[in-house]
């Protein structure tokens, strides 16, 4: 079994973020990249597997609601998003197992669709534009997996910008606040706020609910502490929880 742990010889990846790729995010990473270059190359596909409420709920294009997380407007688009889902997704996957990431990434990015598609009916200003809109990218579920990290390792610091460390659990609370300001103002900028607030909310219900799977849990408990058992004889860092105060997420 391989260690949740970076070793002593990889100094480097563990101080600049989680460390190597795991199985999911890698999965998830190869789909996001392929399905970017299929459009650029075809850009019908957009159009056609892009989230647009008035196709799913006009013409049935129910595939939306999944196909959508696996499209992006630009190069810096997927950049960032990725580039997120590795730095807040990989010490999850390790913990949960990559069964469960990958189901609690997919509810969260089908509950954010769901939100957009609930809001886009409802009689509030911005529906109408809204329900004509095209949301494509992996932010909702990307937004998801930042708010499991901050429930997970609430005081780990985020330097947000790349210069201001804030808690996770504050980190979390302000874009969650930026991204319900923006959906019901006029200023949001063609980024899909809503559909960031639903990966939020979503995630946030999900994990509350009591589906992390308790044997997860309590296997991650019992590998720590035998790491923890071991550590000064084969000086491995401990890392890992929200009590690690001295970890930096860059």
């Amino acid at each position: 079994m391989r260690s949740r742990y970076p070793s002593s010889t990889s100094n480097f990846a563990s101080s600049f973020g989680p460390g190597p790729v795991t199985p999911a995010i890698k999965a998830i990473m190869i789909a996001n990249v392929a399905a970017f270059l299929v459009a650029l190359i075809v850009p019908a596909i957009t159009l056609a597997f892009g989230l647009r409420p008035a196709d799913v709920f006009g013409s049935f294009h129910v595939w939306q609601i999944v196909t959508y997380m696996f499209l992006h407007g630009g190069i810096f688009h997927i950049l960032f998003n990725m580039l997120a889902l590795w730095m807040f997704g990989v010490e999850l996957e390790r913990m949960w197992g990559s069964k469960f990431f990958a189901k609690y990434y997919f509810v969260t990015g089908v509950g954010a669709a769901a939100t957009t598609l609930i809001l886009s009916v409802l009689p509030v200003p911005f529906a109408n534009q809204l329900y004509y809109s095209l949301t494509i990218g992996a932010s909702g579920a990307v937004y998801g997996v930042l708010l499991a990290y901050a429930m997970y390792f609430p005081n780990r610091p985020i330097y947000m910008y790349f210069f201001f460390p804030i808690p996770a659990k504050y980190f979390v609370m302000i874009i969650g606040a930026i991204s319900l300001l923006s959906s019901v103002s006029e200023a949001g900028g063609g980024i899909a706020h809503t559909t960031h607030l639903g990966g939020l909310v979503v995630g946030y219900l999900y994990l509350k609910g009591g589906r992390v799977h308790l044997f997860s849990e309590l296997r991650y408990r019992y590998l720590k502490w035998r790491i923890n058992r071991m550590r000064r004889r084969f000086d491995v860092y401990s890392g890992g929880r929200a009590d690690d105060v001295d970890r930096r997420v860059h």
